[in-house]
């Protein structure tokens, strides 16, 4: 692994908050590997128990880095360089930020619904704290943005979003995800390759039970 002194390349970590690994969080994860790999960007999931097996698909994903080792271990000796992403700090991500700091830290499972607040265990760490507005995303769209805030240079406001989009699960259901995305150039909200499709086929199931 690369000295952590000097890192190379922007570095998003994924803490990884859970005793398991559900399909909806799998299919973000490989969405934020081949995105970040794809844009020179390192990603890490950090404080994987040992005894969490990767599904096979997500392992053999270019640019996943899978860590038993927490953010604090990983990155000691940088940690006024590592930028916590939370629903609660008082200032908005910026492009300067990107001069400011080389690790950007998310909790996962940011995507809750209703909101559980799980990046307070990573507030008490002491990092220095970032908003990324004021609507609840899923985890990659959170690193999505962040990324074109920091690699981009796109202003929070200037980011294109839909909010709380519906998905036609059926001829004569559609369901409503309850989280702010970004849109691509069509105006759809960007989602990870299967999500439609696991959220059709787990209709039945409340969003939070995909995770």
């Amino acid at each position: 692994m690369a000295d952590q002194k000097t890192p190379l390349t922007k570095a998003f970590v994924v803490e990884h908050l859970d005793p398991e690994l559900g399909p909806w969080s799998a299919l973000e994860y490989g969405c934020i590997a081949r995105e970040s790999h794809a844009r020179g960007a390192r990603f890490l999931l950090s404080s994987v128990p040992a005894e969490l097996q990767m599904p096979a698909d997500l392992a053999a994903t270019q640019g996943l880095e899978v860590e038993q080792r927490s953010v604090e271990d990983i990155f000691a000796d940088i940690k006024d360089r590592v930028c916590l992403l939370d629903p609660a700090a008082q200032v908005e991500l910026s492009p300067a930020d990107g001069e400011n700091f080389d690790v950007f830290l998310f909790g996962g499972i940011l995507g809750d619904d209703p909101p559980r607040d799980r990046t307070s265990e990573l507030r008490k760490k002491g990092y220095a704290g970032r908003r990324l507005g004021p609507k609840q995303m899923t985890t990659d769209t959170a690193v999505r943005v962040t990324r074109l805030v920091v690699h981009e240079k796109v202003p929070l406001e200037d980011i294109s979003y839909v909010d709380y989009p519906e998905i036609h699960v059926s001829e004569h259901e559609r369901t409503e995800m309850p989280f702010r995305y970004v849109v691509d150039a069509k105006g759809q909200p960007i989602m990870p390759d299967g999500m439609v499709d696991l959220i059709k086929k787990d209709a039945d199931k409340g969003v939070d039970d995909l995770f």
